[in-house]
This record gives structure tokens, sequence and C-alpha cells, in this order.
């Protein structure tokens, strides 16, 4: 069985950060939730039971903290894709790469229960 339908995954991952539009957004800034599905070829994991067969879940978030906080973007599609493209650029084993933004305290004048992004971005070539 081939290894393409493999995935890590991490939900609920908390961040506070400044993205949103409005000014307060960038000044008091929010916490965001993200969840994370990565594509990757477990078999050999699976198999060996040895770290060196994937990718390490704190360096995954690590990453993602890194990329999702080091710029201030109004928009968090564009914070969606500093993620996906950051974690594509820093774990080649993973080949595609899902991630769900939630803004939980977005400025809607309506209640809501949840509100966000989700992109899927792939390995090319």
């Amino acid at each position: 069985m081939s290894g393409d339908r493999d995935h890590i995954f991490i939900t609920g991952l908390a961040i506070h950060a400044y993205h949103g539009v409005m000014e307060h957004e960038g000044t008091v800034g929010q916490t965001f939730l993200l969840d994370l599905e990565l594509a990757i070829d477990l078999t050999e994991a699976s198999r060996s039971d040895r770290i060196a067969s994937t990718v390490s879940y704190n360096e995954v978030v690590d990453c993602v903290s890194r990329a999702f906080c080091a710029d201030r973007f109004r928009l968090v599609e564009a914070a969606a894709g500093a993620v996906a493209e950051a974690i594509l650029a820093h774990f080649p084993r993973i080949t595609r790469v899902r991630v769900t933004v939630h803004k939980p305290h977005a400025p809607v004048a309506a209640t809501f229960t949840d509100v966000g992004v989700s992109i899927e971005r792939q390995r090319h070539g």
C-alpha cells in the first residue's frame, strides 16, 4: 500500500498574532486557531518506529509559529499561505499541506461559531 494517503495532523494550535484589517487587530491582537494536515508517506515510520522516518510535531509547531507571526498580515489568507510555504520549504518529506486558520474573534457584526480560511498547497517537481 502506498503512503500517498498518510497524514500527520495537528488541530487547535493556538497562536496569538496581530493579523487583520482593523486597526485594533494590529495593536491588541487576538488568538487564532490553526489546523494542519500534512501529507507524508509514513510507511517507513510505521515499520521502523524511528523519528528519523517522519517529521517531529514539535519542529512543525515551531516552524508554523514562526511563519504565522513573522509578519503582520491584513488577511488570514496570506497568513495561511505563509504557513503552507514554510512547511513545504522546511520539511522535504511533506508532499502536501492543508492549513486552516480559524479567527474566532473576527470583527463581524453577527453571531457565528467560526470563521476562517482553509488552503491546500503541494510540492511541485
